[in-house]
């Protein structure tokens, strides 16, 4: 019997292990079918992914279920009250009097652009409006203290949804901020992504929840660890107060945004926006709050009321992520750039874009627009950035000048086209932010704004070096080999 026991339990252990091997088996070739005939992927990407699942498939097992599957399946952003033939006969109807040419612009040069605001409206269904005010800002100081004093003035909500907010005297400080107005009998709700606040802990949002507002996460892990979506974040950074003022950008919540960080001096990008265009990031904040807090709010029409403040600022709303089928926002940029007859300014931290947009730059420059794009000189992300020198050392040669800014970190999302129409938001322009993340820009047709854009891009060019041709050429075989493993990497993830 002391025999036999041993070996029964080798054949269990066995019998198990080979069970578990089949059973991977049959998930790693569900994946393949899935990758080449359901989801339909970039062949790059998809290649990669055979490669690993076939090769490597205890390893290709795990980094597919964190990395590997997309969520076309859910699209379950919506307003109750905001269906779908609701929405398309609001859009067709803006597309036809945008065709008649029944919509008034301030501007007199807007008809340059009708081919992006036709573009956002079929793909995005991204509302077109006329009577907004928007103030551009990248002071961080001043920034925050805006939002902290528009959310003091709160009478009857305060909708909030960010990506990251710091456990540190800034979080703190808004924390306090929302707890107060909820206490206040304000209706606060927040969402907040559950990957880029992994540091913080339900806990910290405590005082808000006792005041007796409302903080959800989006997209948490089973027990805080294991996320299945982990590659699927909410990029966003909207705060809406009563419907009236919105902001929008690239600030997230901390004292490292005010340049009290490993990075030092930080510079952002992030818009105040007043006006009828708030509507649209209501909308987005609801559409974003029903999926995470399981809601399903509908249009309650104190959530869009009248604005008090009425500016002439026409723009578009756009958003996109993993759950919709078109990327409006890379789309967005493809159609500005294809506009530009003068002049491209880009400023992004990241730059991996994929061959469409690397075509289109080419093009433009090669025609004799213009292009100039600023990225860090430091990295936040190591392998994004020596991913993003080898895409920019790819430009070089058509004409397109690149910088490196050496004043800190350099973390704005902005384009300008033709000092004419510009876009500011969420936004980075790489594979991530078109395909994977959550998204919301802001594509604004005007001269004052546009020109400001162009202005700060100048004044930061103060503080950055050329990346020339012959300087990206002199780089050593280290970063050589850096850049290649690295885009293999960004490929694949």
């Amino acid at each position: 019997m002391a025999v036999i026991l041993p070996d029964l339990i080798y054949e269990l252990l066995t019998l198990s292990l080979d069970l578990f091997e089949i059973g991977l088996l049959i998930f790693n070739l569900s994946a393949i079918f899935a990758i080449v005939f359901v989801e339909r992927r970039n062949p790059t990407a998809a290649l990669a992914w055979l490669a690993v699942l076939i090769l490597l498939p205890y390893l290709g097992f795990v980094l597919y279920l964190l990395f590997g599957r997309h969520l076309y399946a859910e699209r379950r952003f919506c307003l109750k009250a905001l269906n779908d033939q609701y929405v398309l006969s609001k859009v067709r109807r803006q597309r036809r009097a945008l065709n008649e040419r029944r919509i008034a612009f301030s501007e007199t040069d807007s008809g340059r652009f009708l081919p992006l605001m036709r573009l956002l409206l079929a793909e995005g269904r991204s509302m077109i409006y006329t009577r907004s005010r928007i103030v551009y800002e990248d002071r961080g100081e001043l920034h925050f203290d805006e939002m902290l004093e528009a959310i003091r003035q709160a009478r009857h909500h305060v909708h909030m949804e960010y990506y990251i907010i710091r456990n540190d005297a800034l979080g703190r400080r808004f924390v306090d901020a929302l707890a107060e107005r909820a206490r206040a009998g304000v209706r606060v709700r927040l969402v907040y992504d559950a990957v880029g606040c992994l540091r913080v802990g339900r806990a910290f949002f405590r005082p808000i929840i006792d005041a007796g507002g409302k903080v959800v996460p989006f997209y948490p892990g089973l027990l805080g660890i294991i996320n299945f979506r982990i590659n699927y974040r909410n990029h966003r950074k909207i705060l809406v107060v009563d419907g009236q003022t919105g902001f929008l950008g690239g600030f997230n919540i901390g004292t490292e945004y005010l340049g009290d960080g490993p990075l030092g001096y930080w510079r952002d990008a992030h818009l105040r926006i007043e006006g009828d265009a708030v509507h649209a990031l209501q909308a987005r904040f609801l559409m974003d709050w029903n999926h995470a807090a399981g809601e399903q709010d509908g249009v309650d029409p104190a959530f869009f009321p009248e604005p008090l403040v009425v500016g002439d600022v026409a723009c578009q709303i756009a958003s996109s992520g993993p759950d919709t089928p078109s990327a409006t926002i890379k789309e967005g940029f493809i159609r500005m750039l294809m506009s530009a007859e003068r002049s491209i300014e880009i400023t992004t931290p990241y730059f991996v874009p994929d061959e469409t947009v690397l075509d289109v730059l080419r093009v433009a420059a090669l025609s004799g627009v213009k292009v100039r794009i600023l990225i860090p000189s430091k990295p936040d992300h190591i392998f994004v950035y020596w991913t993003t020198l080898s895409y920019i050392g790819s430009l070089l040669d058509a004409g397109v000048r690149a910088f490196t800014y050496d004043r800190g970190f350099l973390h704005a999302k902005t384009c300008v086209v033709d000092g004419r129409v510009c876009t500011v938001g969420t936004a980075n322009w790489d594979v991530r932010s078109f395909r994977l993340n959550f998204e919301t820009n802001a594509f604004i047709y005007d001269r004052a704004l546009s020109e400001t854009l162009r202005h700060a891009f100048d004044r930061d060019l103060e503080f950055s070096t050329e990346l020339t041709r012959d300087r990206y050429a002199a780089r050593g075989r280290t970063v050589r080999i850096k850049e290649s493993v690295s885009r293999l990497l960004t490929s694949v993830l």
